[in-house]
């Protein structure tokens, strides 16, 4: 089992920046993906971006350029850099674990952009 617990979400101007950060514990693989996701109302949830344990990152098409993706595999912590903040990036945002083909979610954080 791996437990994810995620921090850094908050109420932010449009065009302002936020750090989420998620820390994972339990039985952690040196072999895994962590990434973030993210739901608005009303909506489903969407793929933000992922990291793997060798590094490679992958970013959806809406926050590229904007938001960063980065792991500490000594904290195992996974982090995500969000910049130039739109209105439309409100959403709850979950950490997402993937080790074996078992999948671990976060309990969410909310991310708020006024414009």
């Amino acid at each position: 089992q791996v437990q994810l617990v995620e921090s850094g979400g908050g109420l932010v101007q449009a065009g302002g920046s936020l750090g989420l950060s998620c820390a994972a514990s339990g039985s952690i693989l040196s072999s895994n993906v962590m990434g973030w996701y993210r739901q608005a109302p009303g909506k489903q949830r969407e793929f933000v971006a992922t990291i793997t344990s060798g590094g490679t990152t992958t970013y959806a098409d809406s926050v590229k350029g904007r938001f960063s993706i980065s792991r500490d595999d000594a904290k195992n912590t996974v982090y995500l850099q969000m910049n130039s903040l739109k209105p439309e990036d409100t959403a709850v945002y979950y950490c997402r674990h993937i080790q074996q083909g078992y999948n671990y979610w976060g309990q969410g954080t909310q991310v708020t952009v006024s414009s």
